[in-house]
């Protein structure tokens, strides 16, 4: 698992129009929050998503972009966007590429081979270097909105 202060994996990830995406590369120059959620429709998941969405306001003032990933499908994933009008990309980790480079892979308890990844919020500055992480063992427990508010107010300068 990559640890505060170390470079950002490079990951690459399709979004819900099968647009590719290079993480952190594509976003050379800005704050990037990447939040892993464990699955669309569950209920927390949702929950967590469309508070990102109704503060994108406040991190695209900040110069930051905010990137929603799990392991669903590109196609689950555009269905979930679409029902809760989420206004930032969700990417698809179906390869569980990303799962694997973070150590933040999780499981259901009733579907034991299952793979998913643990609900996690990592930060990572302009130069691709993580400066923020938070992993939950417990699917059901969100993470602290202000506290990354706050970490991305500071590392944009703000």
């Amino acid at each position: 698992m990559p640890e505060v202060g170390e470079k950002a994996p490079e990951i690459e990830l399709v979004d819900t129009d099968l647009k590719k995406w290079k993480i952190p590369t594509d976003f050379k120059g800005k704050v990037v929050v990447l939040a892993f959620y464990p699955g669309a429709f569950t209920s927390v998941c949702t929950k967590e998503m469309c508070t990102f969405r109704d503060s994108l306001s406040k991190f695209n003032e900040l110069n930051a972009v905010v990137l929603g990933i799990s392991v669903d499908p590109p196609f689950s994933n555009k269905a979930f966007k679409e029902q809760n009008k989420i206004n930032f990309p969700l990417l698809s980790d179906f390869n569980r590429v990303a799962v694997k480079a973070y150590g933040i892979a999780g499981e259901l308890p009733i579907l034991k081979d299952y793979v998913i990844s643990k609900r996690s919020v990592f930060i990572i500055d302009k130069d691709g270097v993580i400066r923020y992480k938070w992993v939950s063992d417990n699917p059901g427990i969100e993470p602290n909105y202000e506290e990354i508010k706050q970490v991305v107010a500071k590392l944009s300068g703000k």
